[in-house]
């Protein structure tokens, strides 16, 4: 019997995800649900969760040549804040700054890149709702 087969398939199956109450598992919860929806736009996972002296990126993702350094953002629906205005310009920033990392040790520095934004909001029953803001984020050119 191929176990790994079958854990394959088990993990491509769509079940509705419950809501967890610890807000660090929300977040990574949130993560998983996002690598999810960015698999379904055919786009390649290539890290998660990058750290580095500059940062940290919780998505690097290929979309056909575009480098694209995602950010995500996860609340429970009575959360008072929006997901996308947690986002300040300085955690855009530092974003940025790992990127620029990560491009340097890649040797990847001319690739064309985008900043974008997944927003996961858990509603007390029910599945997620998933928005994903391309662009969201546009660095200075130096």
């Amino acid at each position: 019997m191929n176990f790994g087969l079958i854990r394959r398939k088990l993990r491509s199956l769509s079940w509705p995800l419950r809501r967890p109450d610890d807000p660090r598992a929300l977040g990574s919860h949130g993560e998983r649900v996002a690598v999810r929806f960015l698999k379904r736009r055919k786009c390649r996972i290539i890290a998660r969760n990058y750290r580095c002296v500059a940062g940290e990126i919780d998505l690097i993702a290929a979309d056909g040549q575009t480098l694209v350094f995602v950010e995500v953002k996860t609340r429970a629906s009575g959360e008072a804040q929006d997901p996308q205005e947690a986002i300040r310009p300085g955690k855009w920033k530092r974003v940025e700054r790992a990127a620029r990392y990560f491009l340097m040790q890649q040797s990847n520095a001319d690739c064309p890149c985008r900043f974008d934004l997944v927003t996961v909001l858990w509603p007390p029953r029910g599945s997620a709702v998933i928005e994903h803001f391309e662009d969201a984020y546009q660095p200075r050119r130096s």
